[in-house]
């Protein structure tokens, strides 16, 4: 019974990171106030799986340095950081690959048993923050409506808050629910496998997309 509960346990993180329905929160209308701008971020980390993927692994990362509540914020300092550089005109190149490659990484990373310490999550995660950051900006500086202060801050906000949220969430369901307390242990290694899986099945994605352009086939 108890390796069952910790199978589903894992098996639900698992989730997290499968495919969900990669619409916006708004069902395509533009962001007007601040709460049309915090219900798309809110929205944004949940609906794109590749993102929400990310954020869980973070999450499962530092709970394993013993600063669970701290440790994500490395992420989502990168990841608003990120945003707000799209959002001022500066686009990070090969973003769509260098996503797919951070799931590949981290999650190779955490499946190796390795317990990473404060400074690496902090900085290794910031640094591919700031990359999903940039996929994020593209949402907001996409609409042709515009937005104004008050829908950027809250779009912020809740890009920030959610994906904190779900980081810690993780982190505890991987170390009081599954019981989880070493990065060797086998079920955070299968987490690991999991999404970097996800981030393997991403970066073949994009390689064939850059064969087939060079190609001339798209």
């Amino acid at each position: 019974m108890k390796l069952l509960a910790k199978s589903a346990a894992v098996a639900g993180l698992a989730t997290l990171a499968a495919p969900a329905m990669a619409h916006h929160p708004l069902a395509g209308a533009p962001m007007e106030t601040m709460a049309h701008g915090m219900l798309s971020g809110v929205g944004h980390p949940i609906l794109g799986f590749d993102h929400l993927a990310f954020v869980v692994l973070v999450g499962i990362a530092a709970a394993f340095t013993g600063q669970s509540l701290k440790a994500p914020l490395g992420y989502v300092a990168g990841m608003l950081l990120g945003c707000l550089l799209m959002m001022a005109g500066v686009t990070l190149p090969f973003a769509e690959v260098v996503i797919g490659a951070s799931l590949l990484v981290m999650g190779y990373v955490v499946l190796s048993g390795r317990q990473m310490s404060l400074q690496t999550v902090l900085l290794a995660f910031g640094a591919f923050g700031l990359f999903h950051g940039t996929a994020f900006g593209e949402s907001i500086v996409g609409q042709e409506a515009g937005y104004g202060l008050g829908v950027a801050f809250g779009y912020l906000l809740g890009l920030g808050l959610t994906q904190y949220l779900i980081a810690v969430l993780a982190g505890i369901v991987m170390t009081k629910v599954v019981k989880a307390t070493e990065a060797t242990a086998i079920e955070a290694r299968l987490a690991g496998a999991v999404i970097g899986g996800i981030g393997l099945f991403l970066t073949l994605e994009n390689a064939e997309g850059a064969a087939f352009a060079a190609l001339g086939l798209v």
